[in-house]
């Protein structure tokens, strides 16, 4: 696959998600419950094709030393980030909105509790997973890796509070997307030219 594409291949989900963002209701009620929910059952096969990104500049990467370690780590990190995050959505996203639509308003609070901590350990090990990524493509690509690390790290960080909403959760989707294109353009160029 040549290196525009697989650049372009890293950045569809995170920047679909960004669209989806401006969407995204800012707040669950009677009159954004069915929207809500709905919104909700769409992202559910979306958001796990965020570790596309990472998965993707991986491919083929050694499996016996440090790197392959390394390369285990970030595919453990971005499953369960694809689990976890799914959770979300499941729980905080179609479930919750379910609730309010029926209303249920008294459910929606525990709901959304339990779906925050399942976000948050997603994006944890998404975190974990990013780091590993980068562990993993720094030795064979070097300082190429930087722009493309410091604003994934920069995204992981926001991405604990802001899901998708907006603004803060668009740019957030945004940075991955500049994040991952960054890191898959560094690993596909180095491997053309070496």
């Amino acid at each position: 696959m040549s290196t525009s594409r697989t650049t372009a291949l890293v950045m569809v989900p995170p920047l679909l998600l960004a669209a989806v963002g401006l969407v995204h209701p800012q707040s669950l009620n009677g009159s954004t419950a069915a929207h809500w929910a709905g919104l909700h059952i769409l992202l559910l096969p979306v958001f796990p094709l965020l570790t596309v990104g990472l998965l993707v500049p991986l491919w083929g990467r050694p499996r016996r030393d440090l790197a392959g370690a390394a390369t285990v780590v970030a595919w453990v990190g971005c499953f369960v980030f694809a689990a976890y995050y799914t959770g979300l959505d499941a729980v905080a996203g179609i479930s919750a909105g379910t609730a309010a639509e029926h209303g249920a308003t008294a459910a929606v609070h525990p709901l959304f509790a339990r779906g925050d901590a399942l976000g948050h350990a997603g994006v944890y090990a998404l975190a974990v997973a990013a780091l590993a990524t980068c562990t993993v493509l720094f030795p064979r690509h070097g300082m190429r890796v930087l722009p493309g690390a410091v604003i994934l790290f920069a995204a992981c960080w926001s991405f604990v509070d802001s899901h998708i909403f907006w603004p803060r959760g668009v740019f957030t989707m945004l940075g991955f997307a500049v994040a991952f294109g960054l890191l898959a353009w560094a690993a596909d160029t180095d491997a053309a030219s070496g």
